[in-house]
């Protein structure tokens, strides 16, 4: 059965996430500045460059999850007690949408992370013989993927999960006569 308080906490917790995806999307600038800046070898360039592209998208997706869920909190106790068609019309179907693009984000995580692997594996294969200790470059990259698409699929499996959840109420919600 969903409740007021069921919404209320999922939309906190949607909002907390926000936050979480801004702290470690400023972390991951941060520290690419200082690869940049300070750390002038080959690995910690090889690093920073994902860091910074990663990074922004984590501040970019964070601040949005941020910022909206205030609102959609808001608005959807709103429709609980005065308008509960339109969580049928309107919340269910966001939601079943959300569920597909973490489906999604989880899926390239897992291309992120065998990326990461690959890039590994190749360089100490294939570059070791070219370069005593192979191309750090790339090894800097292959490490950042592998760091990031492990954050991020945790914190989008408990999306995921939290989603899942949430969208089960509502369906049990919308359904009952």
């Amino acid at each position: 059965m969903l409740t007021k308080a069921d919404i209320e906490q999922y939309f906190i917790a949607e909002k907390n996430a926000g936050m979480l995806l801004l702290i470690m999307g400023a972390a991951a600038v941060l520290i690419a500045v200082i690869f940049f800046i300070f750390l002038k070898s080959p690995i910690y360039k090889g690093a920073a460059w994902p860091l910074i592209i990663l990074g922004a998208l984590q501040l970019g997706v964070g601040y949005t999850i941020y910022a909206r869920s205030d609102k959609q909190r808001i608005d959807t106790v709103y429709a609980y007690d005065m308008n509960p068609g339109k969580l049928k019309t309107e919340e269910f179907p966001r939601m079943e949408k959300a569920i597909k693009g973490i489906t999604i984000f989880l899926a390239l995580e897992f291309v992120l992370l065998a990326a990461g692997i690959l890039l590994i594996w190749a360089n100490r294969l294939f570059f070791v013989n070219v370069q005593p200790g192979g191309s750090a470059f790339w090894v800097g990259i292959g490490v950042v993927f592998i760091i990031q698409s492990l954050l991020l699929s945790g914190a989008d499996y408990l999306a995921y999960k939290r989603g899942k959840e949430y969208i089960a109420r509502l369906e049990h919600f919308i359904s009952k006569p």
